[in-house]
């Protein structure tokens, strides 16, 4: 447990409903999360939420609040954030991604109150988000852009003036880590120690390599354009095309779906390439992952900070994938994926191409990143952000607490 002692406050992105007889709709991925920073803050833990009312809340079940190890403040949907601040001593963390938590940053400092900032997206991604806006023309594209440069300067300053910043991933540690004198990198993830691959699955895995049998490639996520989805197709007819042997297995589910599905029948695709629903992650996507693939193969173009890199590498699959900001640092500091040019599905496809006759390289990089998913599992990333928090609240506290330790930067390093 870390030393806070004083209030924690998270300010959540996602809402929750009240029922009728008291009890509270809420999302249960969610409250899991709150309940994990309950039993590590020394202290009381709250959520501040958005009531929803009777909007439809998926994922959610219903909860006691009686029964809940944190507590629970249900804002009006018009009811501003800063009349749920609490008193000090206390520290609030809420998200820079979203620009109507910004202003909790002076009030919060007006009551006292230490405050941590949480921020994954940067403004070349913001940028880019905009303007693969589908839903939108392009003066509305255009307005959207010229909106997120200016909601970007009064990010930087809260940012400038926080406590603490968490910045999660690579990109949003280069954009913003030197803004504040207590930043802290983390590699957002749901790898538990027990969810890692184990020896036996990689010395199962090693011995189809020493056969020469055909890479299984997987990928799973959102079937959209911005995932780079419409790129799946192009790639298996590529690997199709230089007469290679392998499996490309796609879990996933979005507005590509239809388009993915006719491209597999119109290529003739069907016995190289199966497409797949979502599956639970634990019970069936990590399982899946450490026993029947070798590569995990993404096409995502933005520089997100996607947990899949390292979830995957934690299955024991090395990566393929595009130059983003994200992966190109996550590569170099892993040592376990291989990047392309943006968007060229043929250098994808040669690389593959090559792996499949080098499956030294591809067991070298799938034990590197089984090793540096280790180092970065999610107990190990979720207690540096806690001992952030406490630290930010408590510095001299903390420091005793964390002797013997590396005073955090960058978690798992």
């Amino acid at each position: 447990m870390v030393l806070g002692r004083g209030e924690l406050t998270l300010f959540a992105a996602v809402p929750a409903a009240r029922m009728p007889d008291g009890r509270l709709l809420m999302d249960e991925k969610f409250v899991s999360g709150m309940t994990l920073h309950a039993q590590r803050w020394d202290g009381p833990v709250r959520a501040v939420m958005r009531d929803l009312g009777k909007g439809a809340l998926p994922f959610a079940a219903p909860v006691d609040p009686a029964t809940l190890p944190f507590a629970v403040t249900l804002l009006a949907q018009d009811a501003p954030l800063e009349s749920a601040l609490g008193d000090a001593p206390g520290v609030i963390l809420a998200s820079a991604d979203m620009v109507d938590q910004l202003a909790l940053g002076a009030a919060a400092r007006a009551r006292g109150l230490r405050v941590v900032y949480g921020i994954e997206y940067t403004l070349e991604t913001r940028l880019r988000i905009a303007g693969l806006d589908r839903d939108r023309n392009l003066p509305r594209r255009l307005w959207s852009m010229l909106w997120n440069i200016r909601a970007e300067r009064a990010r930087r300053r809260e940012l400038r003036l926080a406590d603490g910043i968490q910045l999660n991933g690579f990109p949003a540690e280069g954009a913003y880590a030197r803004l504040n004198a207590r930043p802290l990198r983390y590699l957002d993830n749901r790898m538990s120690t027990g969810m890692l691959a184990t020896p036996a699955e990689m010395a199962a895995r090693r011995q189809r390599h020493d056969q020469g049998q055909p890479l299984r490639l997987i990928h799973s996520g959102r079937l959209e354009r911005m995932k780079g989805g419409h790129l799946l197709i192009p790639l298996a007819r590529a690997l199709r095309d230089r007469g290679m042997p392998f499996s490309l297995t796609i879990y996933g589910t979005g507005a590509l779906e239809p388009e993915i599905r006719e491209g597999i029948a119109r290529e003739g695709l069907a016995g190289l390439v199966q497409l797949h629903a979502p599956v639970p992650f634990e019970t069936g996507l990590v399982p899946v992952s450490r026993r029947e693939a070798d590569v995990f193969v993404s096409c995502h173009m933005q520089s997100d900070p996607s947990c899949t890199y390292v979830e995957a590498m934690g299955c024991g699959l090395p990566v393929v994938g595009f130059a983003n900001h994200m992966l190109a640092a996550l590569a170099q500091d892993s040592g376990a994926a291989w990047c392309l040019p943006m968007g060229n599905v043929e250098a994808m496809a040669g690389r593959i191409a090559e792996l499949d006759r080098d499956r030294t390289e591809v067991m070298a990089r799938a034990e590197a990143g089984l090793d540096y998913a280790r180092r970065h599992d999610f107990g190990i990333e979720f207690d540096a952000r806690m001992d952030h928090l406490a630290a930010v609240l408590s510095p001299r506290d903390s420091g005793r607490a964390a002797a013997g330790r590396p005073q955090h930067v960058r978690a798992g390093s």
